[in-house]
């Protein structure tokens, strides 16, 4: 019983803990403390204010990524993010989530595999087990419940394709990173 109860306690002190890092001034400071939680993450990355993470052990951030204010980036179940990813504000990426099926509501989830040069624009969903392909764009608001093939646009709810995308991206999006926001 005593075990149940440290871990939770564990939880919500590093939850805190988490939402502290969120809050402060620089990015590189921001980077620094989340490795000492052990997230793999590169210097090269722009992580802006008030971004929410769960599990950071468990979250990969690949260079010229950038993550915008209030996004929730879930790496319970594991997540990874490529190179030069840019995720805008409020976007949520979940691994895990309940079972509605469920008698007892129990968790399920997978990991999330977000590949280079994906743009998730503002207030998109990710759910669980789900790989947005190299050089995908889902569009604003979309909530995605399904695999997204490379360079193809997606919108909608569910997310459906739309469009596709220029294949020869080039762009290196930690030029664009701000230091002190």
């Amino acid at each position: 019983m005593f075990g149940h109860h440290f871990d939770k306690l564990k939880g919500s002190v590093l939850y805190m803990v988490c939402g502290f890092i969120s809050w402060l001034p620089f990015h590189t400071l921001r980077i620094f403390l989340l490795r000492m939680l052990k997230a793999k993450i590169s210097w090269k990355v722009g992580l802006y204010r008030n971004f929410e993470v769960r599990s950071p052990w468990k979250l990969s951030i690949g260079k010229g990524t950038i993550i915008g204010h209030n996004a929730l980036l879930d790496a319970r179940m594991g997540l990874t993010i490529g190179n030069n990813v840019n995720i805008s504000n409020e976007v949520m990426i979940w691994t895990l989530h309940h079972d509605y099926n469920s008698t007892d509501f129990a968790q399920t989830g997978q990991p999330v595999i977000i590949e280079d040069y994906v743009w998730l624009c503002s207030r998109t969903v990710i759910l669980p087990g789900v790989t947005i392909g190299k050089g995908a764009v889902v569009a604003a608001g979309a909530v995605v419940t399904r695999n997204v093939q490379p360079y193809t646009v997606v919108g909608g709810v569910p997310a459906k394709p739309i469009a596709k995308r220029n294949e020869n991206l080039t762009y290196d999006l930690s030029d664009a990173v701000l230091p002190i926001i």
